[in-house]
């Protein structure tokens, strides 16, 4: 079935977020200043069982979801998570099982995700200079194991491997251009993407931003390069070839060319909270539903009524108002 909001954009994509905690400290995600040793996280009893995970993801593929990405908080930092990787992989009518990960524990982790069943991977670099992403995860991990652990998934089978780079001006800017030449040629994309005001702790402002036309001309006057088309409606990613033909980026540019009208994805929370945008000031609680005995009927109408009336469009209606707005952050919902 095609199940359609206000603005009839269909129900397409899943991310569902299997923890809030996370091994980094991103300034940009969180910030030890807010996150440090006395945060109180969820406890276990209250996230999601797997169990509870795969039941909502079946729900959900009846209505219409085709793609489901695994998030955070860090992925790979929940136990076992190939246990809920092979429950997923069997539910009818899922045609793309990914993840996104900091790749701190992927080397470890990479075949065995792969053997469970996923299909494509997601790995945040955002500089391949030590000091510069030291600073940016505020924990001191180095380049050099996250390297390892986006090859280790390309042995794995998980290609192509797709990077992600937040970029922030004055601080990871200038090294956009090496970190996309690095991978020029290995047929992994690396998409950049512009800092964002998710949630309300990264200290966001517009002049922190440096729009994705500006990260084209710089890499385009190093390594030419030339657009390319869409691969499928609400792809988040404008895509651009170099004009070698030695491979591609990708730049997300929510702040400047906001794409709210093909957004197809709804949320999932670690607690079972249903949010409709990654800007959402509040979720639709699903794991009330699903501990309380109700049937999956019951669950399935909950879901689609607050599908139909979605009429979310943030990015489209941003200003330096709704920037300060309270809104969940990026670290509870994944990007």
């Amino acid at each position: 079935m095609t199940l359609l909001d206000t603005l009839e954009r269909p129900l397409r994509d899943l991310r569902i977020s299997v923890t809030d905690r996370c091994n980094f400290r991103c300034t940009y995600c969180m910030p030890k200043e807010v996150f440090g040793p006395d945060y109180q996280f969820l406890q276990r009893n209250e996230i999601l069982t797997y169990e509870e995970m795969a039941r909502v993801t079946r729900l959900f593929a009846a209505l219409g979801i085709e793609k489901i990405r695994l998030t955070g908080g860090e992925p790979l930092v929940r136990r076992d998570l190939h246990r809920l990787i092979a429950m997923l992989s069997d539910i009818p009518g899922i045609k793309d099982l990914t993840l996104t990960t900091n790749g701190s524990l992927l080397k470890a982790q990479a075949q065995g995700l792969a053997d469970a069943g996923l299909k494509r991977i997601t790995v945040s670099l955002d500089s391949l200079d030590d000091d510069v992403f030291r600073a940016m995860n505020d924990v001191g991990m180095g380049v050099a194991p996250i390297l390892e652990g986006i090859e280790a998934a390309a042995a794995a089978g998980l290609r192509p491997v797709k990077i992600n780079a937040v970029v922030k001006r004055g601080v990871n800017d200038h090294t956009i251009v090496g970190l996309a030449r690095h991978f020029q040629g290995t047929g992994h994309i690396v998409r950049f993407i512009e800092f964002m005001d998710v949630g309300t702790t990264n200290g966001w402002r517009m002049d922190h931003v440096v729009t994705a036309q500006e990260i084209v001309d710089r890499i385009d006057a190093e390594l030419p390069l030339e657009p390319a088309g869409a691969n499928y409606r609400g792809e988040v990613a404008k895509r651009w070839r170099y004009r070698d033909g030695s491979g591609e980026i990708g730049v997300i540019s929510s702040i400047s060319q906001p794409f709210c009208g093909d957004c197809t994805r709804a949320r999932l929370s670690p607690e079972g909270e249903l949010y409709t945008c990654l800007f959402g000031n509040r979720g639709h609680d699903l794991r009330t539903l699903l501990r309380d005995g109700k049937s999956d009927e019951e669950i399935s109408r909950f879901i689609a009524t607050v599908w139909r009336a979605r009429d979310d469009r943030y990015s489209a209606i941003r200003s330096n108002d709704t920037a300060g707005l309270p809104k969940v952050e990026m670290s509870h919902i994944g990007g």
